[in-house]
């Protein structure tokens, strides 16, 4: 884990996305986080030790989503599968398939596995799931502030963690999108979907694939946009928490409420033609329930740093 000490930056974004919005002041207390994200090797370990199964290979409780179809009701989650051609970019399902047998073991469905692929970011994987790991390994999730400091690297307030360019003078910096979405995908960076933990440059802070290759759980609930604190003439809140659980459910499903955590960082998927989220101050709400192909997580541990340590 890597040492994030203390600090204020600029939390958001005016500019960008509405839920990004308002930018604001925040100030983080220091904390440890994973290097990377959690990977197909590390989640292998915690399952092997502890015999843990998660959402994606269970079968839902019909009770859970009241109107479901009888096929639906099946172990399965959400797999990313390109276009063959260009397509309205306002109707999601024509890229994500619900996928019966695709889990962490089986990253695109029955008859793919890990084998390869044991230093990339374990994926589908539901909260619950999240939560299991780290109660195992003695961690926790970060919050959306924590989560967003450390990604910036010590950089608020540029537009990419790293400068002003996604692509400073050629130079891939994180595993995203290039090319047409959802079809025309070209993998100059060499990777159609998830890469290696690490493969990238680390950030300011040390930390690797903070932007792209996978979306990030983090531990607080959703809303559609930051909450504003009361301003003090003296300071900025201190270690905020994001919306309260009632506000997270999604208007859009109200036949299922599901709340919604916020994710960060981005993914593999991100493109200049669909989705700019991969910035620090970009977010994006996923359902508690459920796991994808594009979304992984790190933990974070509440102690002293190497200073108070030393004393």
């Amino acid at each position: 884990m890597v040492w994030i000490p203390g600090g204020t930056f600029r939390m958001g974004s005016d500019v960008h996305y509405r839920e990004e919005a308002p930018a604001h002041d925040v100030v983080v207390s220091g904390f440890w986080i994973d290097l990377a994200p959690t990977t197909n090797r590390q989640f292998a370990r915690f399952v092997a030790e502890t015999g843990y199964v998660t959402v994606s290979e269970q079968v839902p409780d019909p009770r859970d989503y009241p109107g479901a179809l009888p096929e639906m009701l099946v172990a399965a989650s959400l797999v990313f599968t390109p276009t063959e051609g260009p397509v309205r970019l306002d109707d999601w399902s024509q890229w994500w398939a619900w996928t019966p047998g695709a889990d962490w073991r089986h990253p695109t469905g029955p008859g793919s596995g890990i084998e390869e692929l044991l230093d990339h970011p374990v994926v589908h994987v539901a909260w619950a799931d999240v939560e299991a790991y780290a109660g195992w390994a003695g961690k926790e999730l970060p919050t959306e502030a924590e989560w967003e400091y450390a990604a910036w690297g010590g950089n608020s307030g540029l537009e990419f963690a790293w400068g002003r360019e996604l692509e400073p003078e050629g130079r891939h910096m994180a595993n995203v999108w290039q090319g047409e979405f959802p079809h025309g995908n070209t993998a100059e960076d060499g990777f159609v979907r998830t890469s290696p933990v690490g493969h990238y440059p680390a950030n300011g802070f040390g930390l690797h694939d903070m932007i792209g290759n996978v979306w990030e759980w983090t531990a607080d609930w959703y809303a559609d946009r930051h909450l504003l604190f009361p301003k003090r003439a003296c300071c900025a809140p201190v270690d905020p928490r994001g919306a309260m659980l009632e506000a997270s459910y999604d208007p859009a499903a109200p036949s299922v409420p599901i709340p919604r955590k916020v994710l960060k960082g981005g993914s593999h998927l991100c493109a200049p033609s669909y989705c700019r989220r991969y910035r620090p101050a970009a977010r994006h709400a996923q359902s508690i329930d459920s796991g994808m192909s594009h979304v992984g997580f790190r933990c974070v541990v509440h102690a002293p740093g190497p200073e108070e340590r030393a004393q």
